[in-house]
């Protein structure tokens, strides 16, 4: 995906690039600061994950950070601490268009998911006439466009969702399926090693579950050679490192110059 001025949300770009399986590259922000994200933003990954789940976020401190990627070509991406309808309701109010949902196991989950993303008919979001996503009510046709300008991309992490990868893949609405390989990893008995042979051929089978529905596929992968492989394997939608491993190996490599 190329970019040549900063992402907007109408059209949602980066939903029809994860449509087309275009390859997207990101990068995890973790750290909880505007400005360090605004510094993330301005490499231009195609999309950047801003964590509610295992950052030190919520909606108050995401609110900042996705003001400084306003002048970033990269689609600013948000992770809920849980697949709950209050959150996800209160991150889109906010102004988030892309979400990653953790821990769906099953195809009601996805499908709970998509619902809390899209106003009645299609879904359950409450309805705010003025806030931060419809710039306040000034957008004309907010409501008429935004539900077909979400998107959904789920997470794999246990034996349950890898079983109903395929049903999940088909839910009307999940645009992708992306694997959580340490939770993954961890719910299959093999903690900390997501390379054990077992954990990669449930990683295999839904590379291959979303393959066959014609959906994205995704993972994080900061091992430059795990991205590439996983990439071999059909996964489009690539997590290469984050803000916190970025700063932690620079700051390391500082000192080490020194010693």
């Amino acid at each position: 995906m190329t970019h040549d001025r900063p992402y907007t949300a109408f059209p949602n770009g980066f939903r029809e690039a994860l449509k087309q399986r275009e390859r997207l590259i990101g990068v995890w922000c973790s750290l909880g600061n505007p400005i360090s994200t605004e510094v993330l933003g301005l490499a231009g990954f195609d999309w950047i994950l801003l964590d509610g789940e295992h950052a030190p976020n919520d909606v108050l401190s995401l609110i900042p950070q996705l003001m400084a990627l306003k002048d970033s070509p990269s689609a600013p991406v948000v992770r809920p601490a849980w697949n709950d309808t209050v959150l996800i309701k209160r991150l889109l109010d906010a102004g988030f268009h892309n979400f990653l949902i953790p821990f769906v196991q099953s195809a009601e989950e996805a499908k709970a998911a998509v619902a809390a993303t899209r106003y009645p008919p299609e879904g359950v979001r409450g309805v705010s006439v003025a806030q931060r996503s419809n710039k306040y009510g000034t957008v004309p046709d907010y409501f008429r466009a935004v539900n077909a300008n979400i998107a959904v991309v789920v997470q794999i992490e246990n034996g349950a969702g890898v079983e109903a990868a395929a049903e999940i893949a088909a839910v009307d609405g999940v645009d992708g399926l992306f694997i959580g390989p340490s939770d993954l990893a961890a719910a299959m008995g093999h903690l900390g090693n997501p390379a054990h042979p077992d954990v990669q051929a449930a990683m295999a089978k839904v590379f291959a579950a979303a393959d066959k529905a014609g959906k994205a596929a995704g993972i994080l992968a900061p091992v430059e050679a795990d991205a590439r492989r996983y990439m071999d394997q059909g996964a489009t939608m690539v997590a290469v490192g984050s803000d916190l491993g970025a700063f932690r190996a620079a700051t390391l490599g500082l000192r080490d110059k020194y010693r």
